[in-house]
């Protein structure tokens, strides 16, 4: 998805909460946001990108200032620690579930809904998870995707944060108790704020459920442009039955390229904002599951 007119504040506020987040003075704040401003894109002189490219130059920015290519370790490591703790809580509901699948796959897209920006301890996320419990998945679209999924031997996992990554780990654990399926999980290669890098997949145990593999792009991208991911990733694309996209920013990428692609793509995310309400006609904070069907 092409950038918005509503994306340009929205990375505005999404940068200030990161400079504000890092031991920063507050000359290099200052500093810091002025060359973000300039960004084209953020002063509506550029539209063909996405959001992705878009943050991807911010973070290039303060890796620069920080001269560190990793300034959210500490917060990554916490957010899987908090959620980790839910997780018995989160399994519980999947195995107590008169449909475990349904429930597992709800509860990935949930987990998006986890904010890198506002501190959130397990009774917040427990309580944002639990509100949002009751709202339906498209009954079409699911069994669409259960089909999909019933059909398919290997699939291909685009990770998104940490923290949400364990919704991910219970949702293959459910799914490798019901089908016969391999799964490849896509981390990022270049840390690109909260999102998954091997180093945290490792820790929460993903390398035991799937093989984890780095996208191989070299910058701080929070989505996945096919264009620059590495030739282990083309290769295990043309051996894929099924592709899974989670997450906001390989939505924005991947809905740009997905025509590439030789197999269905499902996209998993959390409706945040009016152009995914006006593209998939999902109210704000509500899940998203949508099936785009390629074929060979």
């Amino acid at each position: 998805m092409l950038l918005k007119p509503d994306c340009i504040p929205c990375v505005l506020n999404m940068s200030i909460s990161v400079l504000r987040r890092l031991p920063l003075d507050e000359d290099t704040v200052k500093n810091l946001y002025t060359e973000i401003l300039e960004i084209p894109s953020l002063q509506g002189r550029s539209w063909n990108t996405t959001s992705v490219h878009v943050i991807e130059e911010v973070m290039k920015k303060i890796h620069r200032t920080l001269n560190d290519r990793d300034p959210f370790a500490s917060e990554k490591d916490r957010q899987n620690r908090v959620v980790e703790a839910l997780y018995p809580q989160l399994k519980s509901w999947v195995e107590s579930s008169t449909n475990p699948l349904y429930t597992a796959a709800k509860l990935a897209i949930l987990g998006n809904a986890i904010d890198f920006m506002v501190p959130q301890n397990v009774a917040d996320i427990e309580q944002s998870i639990r509100d949002k419990l009751d709202f339906p998945l498209d009954q079409g679209e699911y069994e669409r995707f259960e089909d999909n999924l019933k059909n398919s031997k290997r699939v291909l996992y685009f990770a998104d944060n940490c923290g949400e990554i364990v919704f991910d780990r219970l949702f293959m654990e459910t799914v490798k108790k019901l089908l016969d399926i391999q799964f490849v999980l896509v981390v990022k290669s270049v840390p690109a704020m909260n999102d998954v890098t091997w180093t945290e997949a490792q820790a929460v145990g993903m390398d035991g459920l799937a093989t984890v593999i780095e996208n191989g792009i070299q910058g701080p991208v929070p989505g996945t442009i096919l264009a620059r991911c590495s030739d282990t990733v083309k290769e295990w694309m043309g051996k894929t039955d099924l592709f899974i996209s989670k997450g906001g920013g390989n939505f924005d990428t991947l809905d740009e390229e997905k025509e590439a692609l030789p197999k269905p793509i499902v996209f998993m995310l959390l409706s945040k904002c009016h152009p995914y309400f006006k593209t998939f006609g999902v109210e704000v904070n509500r899940p998203i599951l949508y099936n785009h069907l390629n074929r060979p």
